[in-house]
């Protein structure tokens, strides 16, 4: 009888056990779904805005594992020395602020994105004669950008009042002196040229801290289950 007994507790700590193996399991499927989710939605967002750009006769290149939609040279480029947008440029730099914008407020697709960073880039020649050098100009150029488009177009006041999940502004800009160069070995003005860029990188809303907590939680719960079954 006793021995009966001890079968039925075993036996009912085991489903209880399994029950809870298969808890564990469907949150990490969880939060790995959610990540894969987002991930994806940015390199669909990216390819529908590279597509809508290409239509407008606008080439753009998506670099980076699909995070990062780069204006090369010959669409967008700046003089040396310069962060002034050419005049013949503005209308462009227009239509890839109007194409980002609506990709970003498709089905809300903004409230998937953390941050939009607007990324400055030079050249290695020194630009000793700027505040703060190479680091202060390719800087200047991220503003550049961010100015026009905030303040010279009808979609600047929708920009501005994108927020993250946090309440923070989405848009950010940042410069990058000449550490990021597509042409590292600068031989002539063309590869100079090349490393005059802007580029726009999609940092997306990822779970949060108390999700990745909870997974390695579960995780190490289930190990110590394992264990205790060794035991």
């Amino acid at each position: 009888m006793i021995f009966i007994l001890a079968c039925v507790v075993l036996i009912m700590k085991l489903t209880k056990m399994n029950e809870e193996m298969a808890q564990r399991r469907v949150e990490v499927e969880r939060v790995i779904q959610e990540i894969q989710g987002i991930n994806a939605l940015r390199e669909e967002m990216l390819q529908e805005i590279k597509a809508e750009l290409a239509a407008k006769g606008i080439a753009v290149e998506i670099t980076e594992n699909s995070s990062v939609l780069r204006v090369p040279d010959d669409q967008l480029y700046f003089r040396t020395m310069s962060y002034e947008i050419p005049k013949e440029k503005l209308t462009l730099v227009e239509e890839i602020g109007r194409v980002l914008h609506d990709a970003l407020i498709k089905d809300d697709r903004f409230t998937h994105v953390d941050t939009v960073f607007i990324e400055g880039h030079t050249d290695s020649r020194r630009a000793g004669g700027l505040a703060m050098g190479n680091w202060g100009l390719s800087t200047y150029r991220a503003i550049a950008v961010w100015k026009y488009w905030s303040e010279e177009t009808d979609y600047g006041p929708g920009l501005l009042e994108m927020k993250n999940m946090q309440g923070q502004n989405m848009f950010s800009v940042s410069g990058y002196a000449a550490t990021r160069r597509v042409e590292l070995e600068e031989v002539c003005e063309d590869s100079f040229r090349r490393n005059r860029r802007i580029d726009l990188r999609f940092s997306m809303r990822k779970p949060v801290v108390s999700d990745y907590q909870g997974v390695i939680d579960l995780l190490g719960g289930e190990k110590a289950n394992v264990q205790d079954q060794a035991s």
